[in-house]
């Protein structure tokens, strides 16, 4: 097998990239996928959210801490890539940081979580120009908006909609909702989907955004 790779990147904190990473990754490990998330950030919030989870019921996919590693993630990577059906980096908030540039150069696909408000959006236009960048040596990059914390009925949702269109990167139809089992399932070292019913609304938007990454990596 040769992994597919997906960056999670955005120079913002609090967008939700390590939400992002491990709910995808959980998704993904529960349709029998070899799964490994890189927690490429020195925060290691990926390292301790799987850390977290009880023995009987470990978090589904492998994460592996290499933020160490800073603009060598990319060869440190590629030593797992027969190895895994995905592999998802989850990146340190900071563009000009040569953490999410090294991930973006082997990376199919490139996730930009982003918060529905003006200095979200903003601060994300660092992270557009990086994808760029890359994009002149690593041909076959895609990259993807992810809403995250949306309230699509809100005033601000629905204003940032219409002016994402001039962000220049495409958006994903599914998106994340503004949910405290998202944070429970953190705390607990596992997915939405260990929360059953109560969690229904989010299980379906996770599963959403997972089916949507796998269409757009034509796996």
């Amino acid at each position: 097998m040769t992994a597919k790779i997906i960056a999670v990147v955005n120079q913002k904190g609090g967008s939700g990239k390590t939400t992002i990473s491990m709910q995808l990754a959980g998704s993904l490990a529960r349709r029998e996928n070899k799964i490994l998330v890189v927690d490429a950030d020195p925060q290691g919030t990926a390292t301790r959210w799987a850390a977290s989870a009880e023995d009987e019921t470990p978090f589904p996919a492998s994460v592996v801490g290499l933020s160490a590693a800073n603009a060598k993630v990319h060869r440190e990577v590629k030593k797992f890539i027969d190895d895994y059906d995905c592999i998802i980096i989850d990146c340190p908030p900071a563009a000009d940081s040569p953490v999410p540039q090294s991930a973006l150069l082997i990376a199919d696909l490139a996730l930009v979580p982003l918060i529905p408000s003006p200095l979200d959006m903003w601060a994300a236009v660092g992270i557009r120009q990086v994808i760029v960048n890359v994009s002149i040596i690593n041909e076959s990059l895609q990259a993807r908006l992810v809403m995250n914390q949306c309230q699509p009925n809100t005033t601000l949702a629905q204003e940032s909609l219409e002016v994402l269109p001039e962000f220049g990167i495409e958006l994903t139809k599914s998106y994340l909702g503004h949910r405290q089992v998202y944070r429970q399932s953190a705390v607990f070292g596992q997915t939405v989907h260990n929360f059953g019913s109560k969690a229904s609304a989010a299980i379906e938007e996770i599963e959403s955004l997972t089916d949507e990454v796998l269409g757009i990596l034509h796996v």
